[in-house]
């Protein structure tokens, strides 16, 4: 088997760089190690950039996202018995964010890629890469794909990074003392808009995938089991943590799932090495509570393409060498306001004087219009030309 692209992974990366290669004339072919059902409902991150949208539409694959998916115009921090709301609209006229689950953007990419006729092997295992300086080929289950280069976006713990030499890579990571358990309950939103909440007993988000399901989390400790975790538990921490304006009640309903995730920041630089390009997770994970992770992934693949594109046009591989430079200055950009949304928000054990540095910090984020501007524009999105050299 033969092709031009051989991508390894069907998240948004893998799929989302298929299609707009697709667009662009150029061949992939996607492997997977799961199952089509697994990536489809796979719950993950929920939140969309104004980038990320506007990239999904100009692709054509942004209809049911645009349908279903619920733009908001603000954010809302909650601590000290009060709620203050970051004014999108205001602070950052013409962009906001869409709130459209992870899953339902590879639901969407897989029907595009299939409809288009393109190869997505689902269920492959045994995946590895070979020849990586040139002529490089990818083996599983005892099938050879040759191809001209290598897009690894399989994940944090994919195949892809680790088949790069050792001492090759320089790998920079923060582990955090928590955990977030999150929990998709059959239930309205109990606000329109996203709330970050802020207590002694730990930080809470309540965020929400559609008008009927609520989805929250709750700072855990890193060793907490889900058995410890019943649904009696769980909403009593919610209203807790969440029911500390006045006014507000937490509406309750049936808990549908819930998973336990790791905190962590994490990079691996270059993202590249011979034909072997990382994108997504399998380059650089951040923690959450910024909503950059799959984001991020837009961002590598749209250069990715960029540069393919102008490789197989005009044999240049002026963007294929600057590949990694330009993804990195987004990725530190986000990696950075991640660090401070999750240190700003959680609480850390045994450290008044951090909490009460939080306090004063939270107090100016939402007094200054600055400061608050800073955030907004962070967390929509900054534009895909961000750090780029004139």
């Amino acid at each position: 088997m033969r092709t031009q692209v051989g991508i390894v992974g069907a998240g948004p990366a893998g799929l989302l760089l298929s299609h707009l290669l697709h667009l662009r004339g150029i061949d992939s072919v996607v492997l997977e190690s799961r199952s089509r059902r697994y990536v489809e409902q796979r719950v993950r991150a929920g939140v969309l950039e104004q980038g990320t949208v506007d990239v999904l539409d100009e692709a054509g694959v942004g209809e049911r996202m645009r349908a279903e998916g619920l733009p908001h115009h603000g954010i809302e921090l909650r601590y000290g018995g009060g709620g203050h709301r970051v004014p999108f609209e205001r602070l950052v006229p013409g962009r906001a964010i869409t709130v459209y689950g992870q899953q339902e953007v590879v639901k969407d990419l897989i029907a595009r890629r299939l409809a288009d006729g393109g190869t997505i092997l689902f269920d492959v295992p045994d995946v590895a890469l070979h020849s990586l300086e040139k002529d490089p080929y990818i083996t599983f289950s005892g099938e050879r794909l040759d191809c001209d280069v290598i897009a690894g976006c399989d994940g944090f713990h994919g195949v892809s990074r680790p088949s790069i030499p050792e001492g090759v890579l320089t790998v920079f990571r923060r582990e955090y003392p928590f955990a977030w358990l999150g929990v998709l309950a059959e239930v309205p939103p109990s606000a329109e808009e996203l709330i970050y909440a802020h207590s002694d007993r730990g930080f809470a988000l309540h965020s929400m995938r559609s008008p009927e399901i609520s989805r929250f989390y709750l700072q855990v400790p890193p060793d907490t089991s889900l058995e410890d975790w019943p649904d009696e538990r769980i909403w009593a921490e919610l209203r807790a943590r969440l029911e500390t304006v006045p006014g507000f009640t937490l509406a309750e309903g049936p808990i549908i799932s819930r998973d336990v995730s790791a905190m962590r920041s994490f990079v691996a630089e270059p993202m590249r090495y011979g034909t072997l390009y990382l994108a997504g997770d399998a380059a650089h994970i951040v923690p959450p509570t910024g909503a950059k992770g799959l984001n991020l992934a837009v961002a590598d693949v749209r250069l990715l393409t960029a540069a393919l594109a102008e490789f197989y046009a005009t044999g240049s591989t002026a963007l294929l060498d600057a590949y990694s430079s330009s993804c990195l200055k987004r990725v530190w950009r986000a990696q950075h306001f991640s660090w401070w949304m999750t240190t700003l928000l959680h609480t850390f054990d045994d450290d008044p004087y951090g909490r009460r540095l939080q306090l004063s910090h939270l107090d100016y984020v939402t007094s200054s219009e600055a400061a608050a501007t800073t955030l907004a524009e962070n967390y929509v999105g900054l534009p895909f030309d961000f750090g780029a050299r004139p």
